[in-house]
């Protein structure tokens, strides 16, 4: 007889569900009392201690006092959930506005989600500790406990699932505006616009002291897989590059959607002498830049001046490279420069050229080898045997072949030697086939006609 009180006991235990009136009735006491502003403020301070001490990115005091807003509405809008018939969910702004906190410091999304996965077992915690304080009728006590314990993890489910877009939709924002005001401050810079240097520095997050080697990058055709695949393409080539050339500083900036411009940061004045060297950037690149990616290099500068005339440097550069032979993915503007000068009129090139080498600019197979021999002659200083040796063929042969290029020229090759070495320069900056390369040649009007089709008005070196 005495154990049917108990039997009576737990059958009732078992029967009354959370949304029993007596359940409510004890849960709306629980409320009531909690949402006392100092009992509030105290499960508050409680909650948050938990979490800043799973998450120490929020101990600071501004992320300390977005989080204890944030707490507190959530612990407001929970606690009024508890007692109501239906499951009202709607985020306060405080929670929104702490996600949105912690996109703008720049913490990666881990940090939220560690945040609430923090807070959720500390709400459980603090309920469980609560219930057993207040001495919860046994009968009611499970009941309790599973309302409570559903009501939260939903509520904090849902939040998670609504903070995540509130978080990623605030990041694409401040990165797009980050991404505005680099753009904003390169562009403004390259304009010559007078800015704080210091200030530029830090909208940029590149030092604007030291020496800069400025780079233009781009592809001779679209990727499949869009404009952020060749984006990241780029990127990952400026960056392989500015550590290939002795560079830790890179700044890049998009030009559009498949081009890129880049800065990279030279600290040692030597280096960027070095860099400067004719030759130089290819010779160290040689190999390292595959299709479709091509690049263009000005000439290393100091300061913001020196940030400036390298990517006038650079563009010009890309100009000649993109009018000459389309297999050449490295060009730097140190290689090119004469040929650029030249063809800032193309015509006028173009007459250049015929004026000067005259039947010396023919496709035919010899034309082609005196030309070569010319051009190799002209490089080393003049001197037969330093032309033999480079070209691997015997002196008698270099001087049989001078003596005939003078024949056509009608005149020593002295007596125009600077024009015939920039004549002989444009044709190797603006189509390598035209004769200085070892592969047959193209004819040099072809050559000649592409040339003008490609540049007859002046090239800009900003555009």
């Amino acid at each position: 007889m005495k154990q049917k009180p108990d039997a009576d006991r737990l059958e009732t235990r078992t029967l009354v569900g959370s949304t029993s009136p007596v359940v409510l009735a004890w849960l709306a006491d629980y409320v009531s009392d909690t949402m006392r502003s100092d009992t509030l403020e105290g499960v508050v301070a409680r909650l948050d201690s938990v979490i800043v001490a799973k998450v120490p990115e929020l101990a600071d005091r501004d992320m300390s006092r977005d989080l204890a807003a944030s707490t507190r509405a959530h612990a407001r809008t929970l606690l009024s959930n508890l007692t109501s018939d239906t499951f009202e969910f709607s985020l306060p702004a405080e929670a929104h506005a702490f996600a949105r906190t912690i996109a703008r410091r720049g913490f990666d999304m881990r940090v939220l989600l560690r945040t609430y996965h923090a807070g959720m077992e500390a709400v459980l915690e603090y309920m469980n500790e609560a219930v057993e304080q207040r001495e919860v009728p046994r009968e009611i006590e499970r009941a309790v406990m599973l309302r409570m314990f559903d009501r939260t993890t939903k509520w904090i489910s849902m939040s998670v699932e609504l903070l995540t877009d509130t978080y990623v939709e605030e990041r694409e924002r401040v990165l797009r505006a980050a991404l505005n005001r680099r753009t904003e401050t390169v562009r403004a810079l390259l304009a010559g616009e007078e800015l704080d240097a210091d200030q530029a520095a830090v909208r940029l997050g590149y030092r604007l002291t030291g020496h800069h080697l400025a780079f233009v990058l781009w592809t001779d055709q679209g990727e499949p897989g869009g404009d952020a695949e060749v984006t990241d393409l780029l990127d990952r080539v400026a960056a392989r590059m500015a550590a290939d050339l002795g560079s830790a500083r890179l700044l890049t900036v998009s030009s559009g959607a498949s081009g890129m411009w880049a800065w990279a940061g030279l600290d040692d004045q030597a280096h960027a002498a070095e860099l400067a060297l004719p030759g130089r950037i290819e010779q160290l690149l040689a190999g390292s830049v595959d299709e479709p990616v091509r690049v263009a290099f000005g000439v290393p500068g100091a300061r913001v001046a020196g940030f400036r005339s390298g990517h006038r440097e650079a563009m010009a550069a890309r100009q000649v490279a993109e009018r000459g032979d389309a297999g050449r993915r490295v060009t730097a503007y140190r290689d090119v420069e004469i040929a650029y000068l030249a063809g800032v009129d193309a015509e006028a090139m173009r007459g250049l050229i015929e004026r000067e080498l005259r039947a010396l600019a023919g496709a035919e197979e010899n034309a082609v080898r005196l030309r070569r021999t010319l051009y190799a002659y002209l490089a080393q200083h003049r001197s037969p045997e330093a032309t033999a040796k480079a070209l691997g063929v015997h002196k008698n042969t270099v001087r049989y072949r001078l003596q005939r290029i003078e024949e056509l020229l009608g005149h020593p090759i002295e007596q125009r030697g600077l024009a015939l070495e920039v004549a002989l320069t444009c044709l190797a900056a603006y189509d390598e086939a035209a004769g200085l390369s070892p592969d047959p040649p193209q004819s040099a009007a072809a050559s000649l006609t592409r040339t003008r089709r490609a540049g007859g008005s002046t090239p800009s070196a900003t555009g």
